[in-house]
């Protein structure tokens, strides 16, 4: 098993990418921690891990609130002994508008779900991490790579995301501890439900070489290998996995 014994955190964790990354993490011998702001849904992954012979727990969690996030760090710590692992997945998108048209609070919000609850998922968990090294993995986004117009806030916070990815894996890599991102193209997740109601969907969703969707366990294979010691000798990179959306069709 590529991640036995290994301790994961997963914020985000009761649906979309980040359940399908727990449920892969557990299957190849982690021991999970799973957070997220719907206590049903979070709690509901938790125990399709523990329903498949896995160990996880769940901590219901607002990526915003420090203390919160400091908690979450604690209860891992003091569940599974250590977090080799972090997973900083928990993220928001908005309703399409241009930038004037944009509220002050949807900005904040995007914002700070999407790119603060990683600097406090860093925050946190890098100082449990400085004795035996470890792997954190941010989730951003295409669109903090290439821009996407009427998504100002989510495309601003991913390409944060990617920026603080780089800056935090120079800073700590003298630890041993790799910091990396993934930037996912259009995923079938509740994220994308707003989008689905456009009348631009049936273009968006095969708006790549592959001509269709990803799937949460796709992404989720990527953060495995991140991850895994398999990727001992990456940090500070970005991991593009988006059916070739940069590319173009």
């Amino acid at each position: 098993m590529r991640l036995e014994n290994k301790v994961a955190v997963i914020t985000g964790g009761g649906g979309g990418i980040g359940r399908a990354t727990a449920i892969r993490f557990s299957k190849e011998g982690a021991n999970v921690m799973v957070a997220d702001m719907n206590e049903e849904t979070g709690q509901e992954t938790a125990q399709m891990i523990r329903d498949n012979g896995g160990h996880a727990e769940f901590l219901r969690t607002d990526v915003t609130e420090p203390e919160q996030v400091e908690q979450l760090v604690k209860k891992a710590v003091d569940t599974y002994g250590k977090i080799d692992i972090m997973v900083n997945n928990a993220g928001i998108s908005h309703i399409e508008a241009k930038i004037p048209d944009v509220p002050v609070e949807t900005w904040d919000k995007v914002v700070d779900v999407s790119m603060k609850g990683v600097y406090l998922g860093m925050k946190y968990a890098i100082p449990e991490m400085i004795d035996n090294g470890g792997s954190i993995i941010n989730t951003a986004s295409v669109a903090g790579i290439k821009g996407q117009k009427l998504l100002a806030a989510y495309t601003a916070a991913k390409s944060g995301v990617i920026a603080v990815t780089k800056s935090t894996a120079l800073e700590f890599g003298k630890h041993n501890i790799r910091v990396n991102a993934i930037a996912p193209g259009i995923v079938d997740t509740p994220i994308t439900d707003d989008w689905k109601k456009t009348s631009k969907w049936p273009v968006l969703s095969t708006a790549n070489a592959l001509r269709r969707l990803g799937q949460p366990e796709e992404v989720a294979n990527a953060m495995l290998f991140l991850a895994s010691d398999e990727a001992s000798f990456v940090t500070g990179t970005t991991l593009v996995v988006d059916g070739g959306t940069l590319l173009g069709r």
